[in-house]
């Protein structure tokens, strides 16, 4: 076993030594192979002296040799770099052929037909039917496509048979000076080879498109990872296959099918090595919009610039700034529309993030926030085709809705409202049969935005209700203390004055000193009295809103305010008639915010803007301190501002980054009339 271990490692650098000299020699006879055609006079060389074969031996190679490194025992790889390798000795021998023929020698020409033909047809069976066949994992699909594989051996063969056995041309049909002769030809195949050159080229073509279709099969039925791994090597032998028919057709279509030919391998390492940075569906998506946008602005153009050039004839530059301004006016609806068709196309029905958009809207409609939720992770679940979402909205009591299982490992979105965070979006894994869509990012930018709005509804309903409950609460606490400071304070000290009183009167003629005494006694309780009076008062209403009005008294509880920190209020508009509500709230929350300021933030100047609107007020505070910390939760302070805000049907909103400071934004509406207006 030891002796055994010890090998294997010079077994596997064996290995990458072969794919390296595989890798290194065929781009050497590809060059050869094309300096060797430049060399030749006009008359020995042919009209295509490049093909997508020519582009093999650069590219399959060195990619395979490149996997070979990583995964020694990995047979695609294998196949990569002897079908290279063959192409490369194929492109070589053809040239030669050529060069040879060119200086007279035509039995040596002759014979190198053989290694054009047999490379040739390694490179072929390889690269273009059993490449594809065992691609991703180096297997087979099932023992199903075992036929396809025996159709391609089987026409490359017959098409090898058909070149190698050939008989010479007969002389003045070609366009060459002289006849390469075939020292192998067997004159009895002659009859037959039109029908074994059409069947031997539909088998060809169809084992190719049989190859290309079992990687469809794969596809469909892989999972979301599987799915957009095989994705990568489909489109490129797709491509290919349908270039190379066309330039069959029309060669000037052989260009593409050369392009697409040197970009197959590193598709299929994109795949083996499940590299993927880059989604294949957006990049179908995205050539797709590139494409049909240059098509169509393109002929909008020039149709347009035809038609203003006939219409205001011997004025070509008008004719081209209207094209220019016609076309444009085309450019944005036209990307619109073809991106929602190939959303379309991908991802089925919910491909298109604006149908989702207006079916969440009728859904929320109809629904009381807690169902809106509901409706929320549904509606996203179908669109991002995952397992399962769920919205977690932040709130003292967090509400939690899921549709489906999102895993331990969900992604979270963030729902911001208007800066402020509301709960957080969890996305699960792809669901099967579906591409982690790329156009995923399009969806959550087009429905977070309403699952933020419903999650502040949710919260702001439970706010509500909580404030609800919290009014009926606090306002039988206050009648609960006002009754005991009443009974227990102000009614015992009443009491006792009341019989200070009588004692007084009783001793007043007896005894002027004793009645003295009481009396004294009976004014510091007096002035004990006002005291309570005056802390009962503080408590409904500062006092100071009555006495200095609530501009001064912003002011003045500035100046009391954070020593060590310069506060600066700006007021703009006319505060004299705001409801005594808000004038309490404004007061109460500039107060905290102070507070804070004076206790945490650290700085050294903050300001306060008070601005009224026609049936708003705002109210800024902000200072230049530390801000609020990355795991920044809102404590009693932060959450009472909320809840001032929110009882008169405002919002208060709290920012701030580390090291940027705090930004307070409060929003109330001003009533003019009912329960919140000055009596």
């Amino acid at each position: 076993m030891a002796e055994l271990a010890g090998n294997k490692p010079r077994r596997l650098t064996a290995r990458f030594v072969v794919a390296a000299a595989m890798a290194v020699a065929s781009p050497v006879l590809g060059l050869a192979a094309i300096l060797i055609w430049a060399g030749l006079t006009d008359e020995w060389t042919p009209m295509l002296t490049l093909s997508p074969q020519s582009a093999v031996t650069f590219t399959f190679p060195a990619v395979g040799a490149f996997l070979i490194h990583h995964r020694p025992r990995l047979n695609m790889a294998w196949l990569m770099c002897v079908g290279g390798f063959a192409a490369a000795v194929s492109d070589v021998s053809n040239a030669l052929m050529f060069r040879a023929a060119s200086h007279g020698e035509m039995a040596l020409a002759g014979w190198l037909r053989v290694p054009t033909q047999l490379g040739w047809a390694v490179c072929g069976l390889t690269l273009t039917m059993v490449l594809p066949l065992y691609s991703p994992d180096g297997r087979l699909p099932s023992k199903r496509w075992r036929p396809a594989l025996w159709l391609g051996c089987v026409a490359i063969g017959a098409a090898t048979v058909r070149y190698v056995f050939r008989m010479s041309p007969a002389p003045g049909t070609t366009p060459f000076p002289a006849i390469i002769p075939n020292p192998l030809q067997i004159p009895a195949l002659h009859p037959y080879m039109g029908v074994i050159t059409t069947v031997s080229w539909a088998g060809i073509y169809t084992a190719m498109a049989l190859a290309a279709l079992s990687l469809a099969v794969r596809m469909r039925r892989a999972d979301p990872a599987g799915r957009r791994q095989i994705g990568w090597p489909l489109l490129a032998f797709a491509g290919y296959i349908f270039f190379l028919i066309l330039g069959a057709i029309w060669p000037v279509f052989m260009w593409p099918a050369i392009a697409w030919a040197a970009a197959i391998p590193f598709a299929v390492a994109f795949a083996v090595m499940r590299y993927r940075l880059y989604g294949i569906d957006t990049v179908i998506s995205r050539a797709f919009v590139a494409a049909g946008v240059v098509v169509v602005v393109s002929l909008v153009y020039f149709g347009a610039g035809t038609l203003s050039s006939l219409v205001v004839s011997g004025y070509d530059q008008v004719a081209g700034v209207a094209a220019a301004l016609f076309a444009g006016a085309f450019f944005q609806p036209l990307r619109r529309a073809l991106q929602r068709a190939m959303d379309r196309l991908l991802y089925g029905a919910v491909g298109d993030p604006g149908l989702l958009a207006e079916r969440l809207t009728q859904a929320v409609r109809g629904a009381d926030p807690a169902r809106a939720l509901t409706s929320v992770v549904s509606v996203l679940r179908d669109g991002l085709a995952v397992e399962g979402v769920a919205v977690e909205v932040a709130d003292g009591e967090p509400r939690y809705v899921e549709s489906g299982r999102v895993g331990p490992d969900a992604r979270e979105v963030p729902l911001v409202w208007h800066g402020a965070r509301v709960g957080r979006l969890l996305v699960g894994p792809p669901g099967p049969r579906r591409f982690p869509a790329a156009h995923n990012e399009r969806v959550l930018a087009t429905l977070t935005p309403y699952a933020a709005d419903v999650a502040h509804a949710v919260r702001m309903a439970a706010d509500l209700q909580r404030s609800r409950e919290r009014i009926l609460t606090a306002r039988e606490e206050e009648r609960r203390r006002l009754r005991r400071d009443l009974h227990d304070g102000l009614g015992q000290t009443l009491s006792a004055m009341a019989m200070t009183i009588n004692m007084a009167r009783l001793s007043l003629k007896s005894s002027p000193e004793a009645a003295d005494e009481l009396l004294r006694e009976l004014h510091a309780g007096m002035s004990a009295v006002t005291s309570d009076i005056r802390e009962l008062v503080y408590g409904l209403r500062p006092p100071a809103l009555d006495d200095l009005g609530l501009a001064r008294a912003v002011r003045d509880l500035a100046a009391r305010s954070s020593p060590g920190t310069e506060v600066e209020v700006e007021v703009e508009g006319d505060l004299e008639d705001l409801p005594a509500a808000v004038e309490v709230a404004v007061y109460r929350i500039v107060q905290e915010a102070l507070t804070n300021i004076g206790r945490h933030a650290e700085a050294s100047r903050a300001r306060i803007v008070l601005q009224r609107e026609e049936s708003v007020l705002r109210v800024l505070v902000t200072d230049d301190g530390k801000g609020l910390p990355e795991s920044h939760r809102a404590g009693v302070g932060l959450g009472s501002m909320r809840e001032r805000a929110a009882e008169l049907g405002g919002i208060c909103v709290v920012t701030g980054e580390p090291g940027a400071g705090t930004r307070v934004e409060v929003m109330l509406p001003l009533l003019t009339a009912g329960p919140l207006a000055r009596t």
